[in-house]
């Protein structure tokens, strides 16, 4: 369903003048996406978004075509674009690759650690806590992400880092709907004190189920939040 409604997007403030604006306009629609502030079903038009970001259609145009590269826009027949919904199959999909992705990337973290590594997830760790306490709830992502990047980089493989990055953008767009939800933004750190102590005893087999158990609960607790009952395989939401 194609929703033609005013979408939730404001002029882009402090442009990074290193990198080029079409780059700055996909950075910001992208977000928009992502946080759900753009919902799926919005329709994009260059001429409108234009208007709206205060800017010309050019960047506004290699925006959403990158967007549409990457999975997040789809064309509609009458012109414009969409925001792509996640149906059950994207999130079966999305997951169950992250599963044995990370779980491995885990487990050569166990296997190739050094202690000051280790130190800096202990400290993602207690931020992460710290927001939970006081309520920073818009930081507990930021922090999530950069405990999880911390813990592939530990892996010491290149080429398995840049699978997992290539999954970047939609694993943050799931991370969201998941650390949106209080139990399970507390469950996440309490799962992230069980990685780091079976890495500190380079416990490779321990990490990799406990890093695969904790990425399927995060897919269960997405199917729970957008398909209530996990019915209607493929529907769009």
């Amino acid at each position: 369903m194609i929703n033609n409604s005013t979408l939730a997007i404001s002029p882009i403030k402090g442009l990074n003048q290193r990198k080029s604006l079409g780059e700055d306009v996909f950075e910001h629609l992208k977000k928009g996406i992502v946080t759900g502030n753009v919902k799926p079903g919005d329709r994009l038009v260059e001429t409108r978004l234009a208007e709206t970001l205060g800017i010309s259609r050019t960047p506004v145009r290699e925006a959403i075509h990158k967007l549409e590269n990457e999975g997040f826009l789809r064309k509609l027949p009458a012109g414009g674009f969409a925001v792509h919904g996640l149906t059950s199959q994207d999130i079966d999909e999305t997951f169950g690759i992250r599963s044995v992705l990370e779980a491995y990337a885990a487990r050569l973290a166990a296997q190739n650690h050094k202690r000051s590594e280790i130190r800096l997830l202990e400290k993602k760790i207690d931020e992460y806590q710290d927001c939970l306490e006081h309520g920073n709830i818009n930081q507990l992502e930021i922090i999530n992400t950069k405990f999880h990047d911390l813990l592939y980089t530990m892996s010491k493989s290149p080429k398995l880092i840049k699978m997992i990055n290539n999954l970047k953008a939609q694993i943050y767009r799931f991370r969201h709907i998941i650390l949106s939800q209080e139990k399970m933004a507390r469950r996440s750190n309490e799962d992230h004190i069980l990685m780091v102590k079976a890495i500190k005893k380079h416990d490779a087999d321990g990490v990799e189920t406990l890093v695969r158990e904790h990425i399927l609960r995060g897919k269960a607790a997405v199917l729970k939040q957008l398909e209530p009952g996990n019915e209607n395989n493929g529907k769009e939401f």
